[in-house]
């Protein structure tokens, strides 16, 4: 059995975005579309046509609703089902907007399916 190590509830939910992998020296490399798995505060799985090199750095713009969010992250796992490739991503860097629009995305997704209260009743 596994140890769950996130310190974010992760709503699933399917959102389109695009991406920029940058390399260590700061260069630009793979830039693409792919889709949310699933989002947190501190994070996403996203879906990708091709694979992303762990470790990287990653410039994202989430489509959340009608609003558009720019995030860093870096990419901390890899995966590869169903002919998609699964990337964790996890946030370093969301600008102070962002991140309240973030916030209220996921609250309100989780809202949406745990109840009113969050599920804390």
């Amino acid at each position: 059995m596994t140890s769950e190590r996130r310190r974010f509830i992760r709503p699933e939910a399917s959102n389109l975005l695009d991406y920029l992998v940058v390399d260590e020296q700061g260069r630009q490399g793979e830039y693409s579309m792919g889709r949310t798995l699933n989002v947190s505060e501190g994070g996403i799985l996203m879906e990708t046509h091709i694979p992303l090199p762990q470790g990287q750095q990653v410039m994202i713009t989430l489509g959340l609703g009608d609003e558009l969010v720019d995030v860093m992250g870096r990419i901390v796992y890899t995966t590869y089902s169903a002919g998609r490739h699964q990337n964790g991503i996890e946030f370093f860097h969301v600008a102070d907007r962002d991140r309240r629009t973030l916030d209220k995305y996921v609250k309100a997704f989780h809202n949406n399916f745990s109840g009113e209260d969050g599920g804390k009743k």
